[in-house]
């Protein structure tokens, strides 16, 4: 079977990092491996890690050197990937119990290193397990994506993503405050690079709470904008009509 190394960053996630950790754990497909980085959390988050991995030894937490951000917790887990395929979970999301299982069966025939699929989507203050599947609120998948569509708006759910190292190599996230996992799906692609979508819900993705950063869209607006420019390097306008697709694609996510 092939091993799945999956990439979990830490950082105060002791109130969800149980049910998160746990749905990992409970992969119908067994031979996975969970890199935890923990990202200088100050609520006990690496206790709890310490007891999970006393429990089952597939469970692997480090602590970072220093306080980094998301990015730079992903890729110090990835870079201890001994995995053929590498996935991402936060620590506020969650899997449903098969969904290892489908996707890798779902990427052998898929005829694409990059796969994602459908999610759930919950409230903030949700605290069931992810096999109780929650409720009919689904961010669908898109069957095909490529580069120019992805400029456009960002298709994939971090949650959902697996990459085949076979064919990518061990790819890291750019250094970035917000938005390194889309510059990485889009890295992946400007070679022409399609990732496929499995049409099935996989997975649960926990809405942010009320006033963070991620919840607030307008926020974001200087993080794409950034990106498009100094990333992708993006002419102005190509950056401005790629601006207003992630505008339009985040509202219609957000009344799910």
């Amino acid at each position: 079977m092939p091993l799945v190394s999956v990439v979990m960053p830490v950082h105060n996630s002791a109130a969800t990092l149980g049910a998160s950790v746990r749905s990992v754990l409970a992969q119908t497909h067994t031979d996975v491996e969970l890199l935890v980085t923990d990202d200088a959390s100050c609520d006990g988050s690496m206790d709890l890690l310490r007891e999970f991995a006393r429990q089952d030894e597939r469970v692997l937490p480090e602590s970072a050197p220093e306080q980094g951000g998301a990015a730079r917790a992903r890729n110090l887990a990835v870079e201890r990937a001994r995995g053929d395929y590498v996935a991402f979970l936060d620590s506020d999301d969650m899997w449903l119990p098969t969904k290892v299982e489908q996707q890798l069966a779902f990427a052998a025939t898929a005829d694409a290193p990059l796969t994602f699929t459908s999610y759930y989507k919950v409230d903030a203050q949700y605290d069931g397990e992810a096999a109780d599947i929650p409720n009919g609120r689904v961010v669908q998948a898109r069957e095909r994506v490529g580069y120019r569509e992805m400029l456009i708006q960002d298709h994939i759910g971090a949650l959902t993503a697996m990459y085949d190292r076979s064919v990518l190599g061990t790819r890291l996230m750019p250094d970035m405050p917000k938005r390194q996992d889309y510059a990485l799906w889009l890295s992946i692609m400007r070679d022409g690079t399609r990732a496929r979508g499995l049409q099935e819900p996989l997975a649960v993705y926990r809405a942010q709470r009320p006033g963070s950063l991620s919840s607030n869209k307008l926020a974001l607006i200087p993080y794409n904008w950034k990106l498009y420019r100094d990333h992708e390097r993006l002419s102005a306008p190509r950056s401005t009509l790629a601006l207003s697709g992630a505008a339009w694609h985040s509202l219609r996510k957000s009344r799910i």
